[in-house]
């Protein structure tokens, strides 16, 4: 089982980043934390193998955060989550040991293959002795860096599916296709087809609003996980 520290001082991103992790096989999250000084704490008391790290943080940024874990002596792995898209931020994020980076807003989907990708790459390298060469390298760190998934059905785009997911995420009593095509700037009929898209493949629920004469007004909702 791969733990994971979630370092996020936003409480809806910070639950968010929690549901996701927890929906993922093989992954828990061991702690929560909603400042860089409080994610080290917690890593100098607690073991964690990934943390899932925020780089706009309240008293420091998470590449420092990152610095102080390796000062320490520790090795933890790092996946950046944040808007940041600065590429001079991503080559530093790089050198201090980020092995992930995950730009704001971001579906499960795209969680879920990091996550998985980068468990792939802990099994790939997780034995003991030599590499039988350069090839067997390669391999285990193009699991890493390997981007290919599931396509999205044609018309989508994996950007304007992540500002939906959000705009959903933020209204858990309910949104329609109307207001989030007005937030997202699209139609309504394309809202609806990124909303159904997102019932279709589990992660949002559909329920009808009842209250005016003629048909029910549709609101769709992240479904919330079940914890075992």
């Amino acid at each position: 089982m791969i733990s994971v520290l979630i370092v996020e001082d936003e409480e809806i991103s910070a639950e968010g980043n929690r549901i996701y992790v927890e929906r993922v096989p093989g992954f828990r999250v061991a702690g929560m934390a909603r400042s860089g000084g409080e994610a080290l704490r917690f890593l100098r008391r607690h073991p964690a193998d990934l943390v899932l790290l925020d780089l706009y943080l309240p008293d420091m940024h998470g590449l420092d955060v990152c610095r102080a874990m390796r000062a320490a002596g520790n090795l933890c792995d790092v996946i950046a989550v944040t808007s940041v898209r600065d590429l001079s931020v991503v080559r530093t994020a790089i050198s201090v040991g980020v092995v992930q980076y995950v730009l704001k807003p971001f579906t499960f989907a795209t969680l879920h293959d990091k996550l998985r990708r980068y468990a792939d790459f802990r099994s790939s390298v997780g034995g003991q002795g030599e590499a039988s060469g350069q090839g067997e390298v390669d391999k285990a760190l193009a699991l890493l860096r390997d981007t290919a998934g599931s396509p999205l059905p044609k018309g989508m785009t994996q950007s304007t599916l992540d500002v939906v997911v959000t705009r959903v995420r933020e209204a858990p009593e309910g949104v329609s296709a109307q207001t989030v095509g007005t937030a997202v700037g699209v139609s309504r009929v394309t809202a609806r087809r990124y909303l159904e898209h997102l019932v279709d493949t589990g992660v949002a629920s559909r329920v009808p609003q009842y209250g005016g004469v003629g048909r029910p007004e549709l609101l769709y909702r992240i479904v919330p996980v079940t914890r075992g």
